[in-house]
């Protein structure tokens, strides 16, 4: 397992769909150093589980959702002793309300989709952008649009699907004209037909299988290092 994590850590982390959404993590490791005493800003934690991650590794942590209490991500992180790395506040991607270069990591998992149109995304992406230190890193994992069918499946399941702008792979390739330096993947097809997580993870050794078949504009789970 990626950085020595055990089974309930990375069900802590990940939360959800964890077999295929685990691979972020050394994604992120094997392009980025991530280093004891980096200064981070979490975005879109509502349960706190990416604030976990860089908590555990000795980082110190600003644990952010917007407009939303953050108590459930304090209660994760006081399981595993480490809110004392953690600051919880409240705030819009927008506009963060942060000096130029003040982080040397920005890191989000599925939270672009919230924002409904792409030039709420696009101010997002810029923002990251400018807190970040220089040789800082903007380290993701976003859902995207994918195939037909899985927006079908989503519209069909997921109840917040009508509102959600799911990312395209172009958005990606103009938002790395922002950044010095990029690194993506993309991963995932099957695994999100899963309506279990059981399910899930059953489909996504099938993904891991497939993969070298499958079309990247056809999977749904798009990684990302962008370097400052």
């Amino acid at each position: 397992m990626p950085s020595n994590l055990s089974k309930e850590e990375l069900n802590d982390i990940i939360q959800w769909d964890v077999k295929n959404w685990k691979n972020a993590i050394p994604f992120w490791e094997s392009h980025f150093d991530i280093k004891p005493g980096m200064k981070v800003l979490a975005i879109g934690e509502r349960f706190g589980g990416i604030s976990l991650y860089f908590a555990l590794k000795g980082c110190n942590v600003y644990c952010s959702d917007y407009k939303i209490s953050l108590a459930k991500a304090e209660e994760l992180h006081k399981k595993y002793g480490v809110e004392n790395k953690v600051t919880y506040i409240n705030a819009d991607m927008r506009e963060l309300e942060f000096e130029d270069e003040t982080f040397d990591v920005v890191v989000f998992k599925s939270v672009l989709g919230a924002l409904s149109f792409y030039e709420d995304q696009d101010k997002a992406m810029k923002e990251m952008h400018r807190v970040l230190k220089k040789d800082g890193a903007l380290l993701f994992a976003e859902n995207t649009r994918a195939t037909n069918l899985h927006s079908f499946v989503r519209r069909k399941f997921v109840k917040w699907s009508e509102g959600w702008r799911y990312t395209l792979d172009v958005d990606f390739e103009n938002w790395k004209k922002l950044f010095s330096n990029s690194v993506s993947k993309k991963i995932g097809f099957i695994a999100l037909f899963g309506r279990s997580e059981k399910q899930r993870n059953i489909l996504a050794s099938l993904d891991y299988f497939f993969r070298p078949a499958t079309p990247k504009k056809w999977r749904y789970i798009y990684l990302g290092v962008f370097k400052k």
